[in-house]
């Protein structure tokens, strides 16, 4: 997401000033991040919910991520600007398994989710892109995640805005590597949160 620019500049920004870190980047929902961490598999990690205080530390980025809905070009759907709940209600739904996303999805549509036809759901996104080309339906998912320009996909925003925030998070208490904390105080100087 455009979230992870923020984090690449950081990155950009301390290799500028000559420090050699290596990067692992590892992709998945809320659930697989917060695993990660409490296995001490990672670091730090970046989510869409927010995360247990007493467990974790996090940092809200200042970016706001818009949902919307990818679908083929040839949907009836693709001729609108934007998309409102009632667009939605009665739409082959392909969703994100991210913990607390079908509570959001649910409350903007203004539909209790058993009243909608979700016929999938998705941890990364490019699979549920796959399962929309097919035309098995259309996903509800963030903007920017898919590259469309030149496909037979599009993206639509949803009106009203739904927007979520990423939040870096790790674990409280934290026993950092040198690299870790370099990349962290670098963010954390770039937010103004340090």
């Amino acid at each position: 997401t455009d979230s992870m620019r923020l984090l690449a500049q950081a990155a950009q920004r301390l290799e500028a000033r000559g420090h050699r870190i290596r990067y692992h980047i590892s992709s998945g929902n809320a659930g697989f991040v917060l695993d990660q961490l409490d296995k001490g598999l990672i670091d730090l990690g970046l989510v869409y919910t927010e995360v247990d205080p007493r467990k974790y530390e996090s940092i809200p980025l200042p970016l706001k991520d818009r949902m919307g809905v990818l679908m083929r070009q040839d949907d009836p759907l693709a001729s609108k600007e934007f998309l409102t709940p009632q667009d939605l209600w009665k739409r082959r739904l392909i969703l994100s398994h991210q913990q607390g996303t079908e509570q959001q999805v649910s409350g903007w549509l203004k539909r209790n989710v058993t009243r909608l036809q979700v016929v999938a759901t998705y941890n990364l996104v490019f699979n549920a892109s796959l399962l929309v080309d097919e035309g098995f339906g259309i996903a509800i998912c963030l903007d920017n995640l898919i590259h469309t320009e030149g496909s037979n996909l599009c993206f639509r925003p949803l009106e009203p805005p739904f927007e979520l925030t990423a939040h870096l998070v790790w674990k409280k208490y934290p026993v950092f590597s040198k690299a870790t904390e370099k990349f962290l105080e670098e963010l954390q100087a770039m937010l103004g949160t340090g």
